[in-house]
C-alpha cells in the first residue's frame, strides 16, 4: 500500500484486529520464508546471515501443530546447545513466537516440547545420531544442516528421514546458511527437495542499523559475502582452472593508477534467443619494473542483443574507463564485428584479435597468470568468476563468453610485446 493509504488502514484497525495481525505470519513473510506448493518431500531454505531461516522453520512448524496437521515434531541443530538457545529459546525460536497462550512449554530433561493442544517436539544433535533411530515424526525441522558435524550429520539426516513416516504428507524443512559439503550437496539435488532462498539484504528492516553495510565492506562481492549475506551455493569444481579461494586472494578494492586499459569483446554474431553471450570485459594494467600487472575492472556482457546494440554497451564501458581502445576476437563475423563497432565507437580505435590456439589453451595461459600474482579483480565480478570456476570441469557445457573476453584482454596486456605504451598526460 502508500504510505498514507496504509496509515489511514491501520488507524482504522481495533486493538483485536491489530493483535491478530501481528500474530499472522503469512501476512509478514516474504516469499522466500514460506515453503512452495507441492507434493514435495524436503524444503530446503537457503539464506544470508540474519535473513530470517529460524523464524520460517519456527512458524512452519508451529502453524503444522496449531492447525492438527503435526503431533510429533523432530527438532534438529548442530548441537543441543544451538538447538536450545537457536530452534527454542532464541528470539525467533519456538518458545517466542505466536501468542502465548499457543506456545509451548519445554521440559529441559527430557527434551522435549509440549503445546498446549498435546502436540510434542523432541529435540536431537546431529552429533548423536543414533538417538533418531527409535522415534517417529509428523514433521521435522532440520537447522543449519550445513554446519552439521561429518559424517555424523550423514548418519543424522539418513536417521532422520527414517523417522519423518507419519501423517498424510510427512515433510522435513531445512533451514541454514549454505557452505558445500557432502550432505547439502546431496540434498539440494533431490528430485522431491524445493528449494527457497533470501539475502540478509531481505531482512535489512530487523537487523541493526549499519550492520549489512559494514559486512558488505569486509566481505561483499567475494566468496564468503556471496554465502554468508547472499546465501548462494558456491563451490568449486573438479578440474576447473580457478578455485574461488585464489579469486578472492585477488581481490582489491581499488585499482592503482594504470598505464592502459581496454575492453575486451567475444562477439556474439548472432542476437536471436539461445544464441552465446557476448563478453565486454573491461581490464587495465601497469608495468612493475620489467613486469606488468593486470586488473580486472568491469564486466559489461550482454546476451540477446543484435551487434549494433552489444556494440553500443561496448562503446560505452570504453567510455566509462576512458579505454584506449576496444579489442574483438574476429575469427567469427570480423568485418562485421568491426563495422558494428566502428559505428557505435568512432571515437575509439578497434583492435581484431584472431585467436589462434583453442579456448582451453588460451585459458590455461590466463590462469599461469593469476598463479604467478599477476592479475588482480577490482571488487564483485560474480558472473565472470563463477563462469571461470566452471570452466574445464567434468560436465562443463556453455560458451565462457565472459572468461573468452577477459582471456583475449589479458593475452594482449600481459603477453603482447608490444604493450603496454605509458600514456602521456
Amino acid at each position: 500500500m502508500p504510505p498514507n493509504i496504509r496509515k489511514a488502514w491501520l488507524a482504522g484497525l481495533t486493538g483485536r484486529q491489530i493483535e491478530a495481525l501481528n500474530a499472522d505470519w503469512h501476512f509478514w513473510a516474504r516469499p522466500a520464508q514460506v515453503p512452495p506448493e507441492g507434493a514435495w518431500r524436503l524444503w530446503l531454505f537457503m539464506g544470508g546471515r540474519g535473513a530470517g531461516k529460524t523464524r520460517a522453520g519456527a512458524e512452519w512448524v508451529a502453524e503444522n501443530v496449531l492447525s492438527g496437521a503435526a503431533r510429533r515434531v523432530g527438532l534438529v541443530a548442530p548441537s543441543f546447545s544451538e538447538a536450545r538457545e537457536v530452534m527454542l529459546s532464541g528470539p525467533s525460536g519456538l518458545l517466542a513466537i505466536g501468542p502465548a497462550e499457543l506456545r509451548p512449554r519445554y521440559e529441559p530433561t527430557r527434551r522435549r516440547l509440549e503445546w498446549p493442544n498435546g502436540a510434542l517436539g523432541y529435540v536431537f544433535s546431529a552429533e548423536e545420531p543414533e538417538a533418531l533411530r527409535g522415534p517417529q515424526f509428523d514433521l521435522a525441522w532440520a537447522d543449519e544442516i550445513a554446519a552439521w558435524p561429518l559424517p555424523a550429520g550423514e548418519a543424522a539426516f539418513a536417521n532422520l528421514e527414517l523417522a519423518v513416516r507419519l501423517g498424510a504428507h510427512p515433510r522435513i524443512a531445512l533451514t541454514t546458511t549454505p557452505r558445500p559439503n557432502s550432505l547439502l550437496r546431496a540434498i539440494r539435488e533431490r528430485r522431491d527437495c524445493v528449494h527457497t532462498r533470501a539475502r540478509s539484504a531481505d531482512n535489512r528492516a530487523y537487523l541493526a542499523p549499519g550492520f549489512l553495510d559494514s559486512m558488505q565492506a569486509a566481505f561483499g562481492g567475494g566468496r564468503l559475502g556471496r554465502q554468508e549475506l547472499d546465501g548462494e551455493w558456491l563451490e568449486d569444481h573438479e578440474g576447473a582452472f580457478w578455485k574461488r579461494a585464489d579469486i578472492d586472494r585477488v581481490r582489491i578494492a581499488i585499482a592503482p593508477m594504470l598505464d592502459r586499459r581496454i575492453v575486451a569483446i567475444d562477439p556474439a554474431v548472432s542476437g536471436k534467443p539461445g544464441a552465446d553471450a557476448c563478453g565486454i570485459i573491461g581490464l587495465g594494467c601497469v608495468s612493475e619494473g620489467a613486469s606488468r600487472i593486470a586488473y580486472v575492472l568491469a564486466d559489461s556482457t550482454v546476451k540477446g542483443l543484435p551487434p549494433h546494440q552489444w556494440a553500443a554497451r561496448a562503446a560505452a564501458l570504453a567510455e566509462s574507463l576512458d579505454a584506449d581502445y576496444i579489442a574483438a576476437e574476429a575469427n567469427q563475423g570480423g568485418e562485421l564485428v568491426a563495422e558494428a563497432l566502428r559505428r557505435a565507437a568512432p571515437h575509439w580505435p578497434v583492435r581484431l584479435v584472431h585467436a589462434r590456439a583453442g579456448k582451453r589453451a588460451r585459458a590455461e595461459l590466463a590462469s599461469g597468470f593469476y598463479a604467478a600474482n599477476r592479475v588482480f579483480h577490482v571488487g564483485a565480478l560474480p558472473a565472470l568468476e563463477d563462469e571461470m570456476c566452471r570452466f574445464g570441469a567434468t560436465g562443463f557445457t556453455g560458451s565462457p563468453d565472459r572468461l573468452d573476453a577477459m582471456v583475449h584482454g589479458l593475452t594482449l596486456l600481459l603477453a603482447d610485446p608490444a604493450e603496454p605504451r605509458v600514456r602521456m598526460l
